[in-house]
């Protein structure tokens, strides 16, 4: 993914954008020079510098992580389409403005812990749980007693420790301010179902820039 300076997201930044998210893509190498082995998924961001999250056994996923186990976990979000003619150079009529796509994405670079022990799976399971089912009762999950303890062998856990973080933000921050608020208006009329979040994200991008 192309950083550039203008549009790479800063520390704090990225942690509270992603600490909001728990859906994004795993990326493996492919083993023997096989194409990628790409697994869309749940997780958990503890946080820190670790990430939670678990597949079924017999994924594909699992032969290349144990090939190779360093991983990306990529998560995007908060994409518009941006037409050409609501960004033109200035001066310029609007037939010649270049369209673009607003998104912030974040990926976490890491090594992978396959976690296989009963006892240290129903541990995470139960983190994952606590995550997606806040308000929700739970039946402690216990190895080899039911309902769910006799499900463990059937996943396999995963950690990932995160060593390398690549945050994007990309909603024209090399642009000027009034282009931003101008694109910001129509995004609000326009209304389609990713405009608020790709809406907020530049205003945001935008105020942070001019101090408001």
């Amino acid at each position: 993914m192309l950083i550039h300076p203008w549009d790479r997201g800063a520390d704090q930044e990225w942690r509270t954008w992603l600490a909001a998210r728990d859906f994004g893509l795993l990326a493996a190498n492919g083993p023997d020079g096989a194409a990628p082995v790409l697994v869309p998924t749940q997780f958990v961001y503890q946080g820190g510098e670790e990430v939670l999250l678990h597949l079924a056994r017999p994924n594909p996923v699992w032969a290349a992580i144990e090939a190779n186990p360093r991983l990306t976990l990529a998560v995007t979000d908060d994409y518009a389409f941006v037409p050409g003619p609501w960004r033109p150079p200035a001066g310029t009529p609007p037939e010649q403005g270049v369209p673009t796509t607003y998104y912030a994405s974040v990926h976490l670079v890491g090594t992978a812990t396959v976690v296989d022990d009963p006892e240290l799976k129903a541990a995470l399971m139960d983190r994952q749980l606590a995550h997606f089912q806040p308000d929700t009762p739970r039946t402690p999950i216990v190895p080899g007693q039911p309902p769910f303890g006799r499900m463990l062998s059937a996943i396999r856990g995963l950690r990932l420790q995160i060593t390398e973080v690549r945050p994007k933000f990309k909603y024209d921050d090399k642009k000027d301010v009034e282009l931003q608020t101008a694109v910001a208006e129509r995004l609000a009329e326009r209304g389609r179902p990713r405009d608020a979040g790709a809406r907020a994200q530049l205003l945001r991008r935008r105020d942070a820039r001019s101090g408001s």
